[in-house]
């Protein structure tokens, strides 16, 4: 599998296990390189349903408009995660910008 000398197989396996992990949680592999190792997930962010939103925040009085913010900004965008074994040997997870 991967021939170097900073990685052994409890590296690889955690490496795995992370990555089975994300997926369980929604994630889906976009690429994956297991020279380097590095894998870019992706998930999709919530459709946020406007109407019953608005709805909401006219009957709590405008009360619900932060969530309803939190929920358009946050909950909707979709994440790219970078799960990767650096030169020594330690795996790291990095949010990736999406442009």
């Amino acid at each position: 599998m991967i021939k170097n000398q900073f990685i052994n197989q409890n590296k690889l396996n955690k490496f795995t296990n992370t990555i089975a992990d994300k997926i369980k949680n929604g994630f889906v592999i976009v690429e994956r390189n297991d020279k380097m190792p590095f894998t870019i997930l992706v998930k999709e962010g919530k459709k946020v349903n406007h109407g019953f939103n608005f709805f909401v925040c006219c009957a709590t009085f405008g009360m619900w408009s932060l969530p309803w913010l939190y929920l358009t900004q946050v909950s909707s965008r979709t994440k790219k995660i970078l799960i990767a074994i650096d030169e020594d040997g330690n795996i790291f997870e990095e949010n990736c910008y999406m442009g």
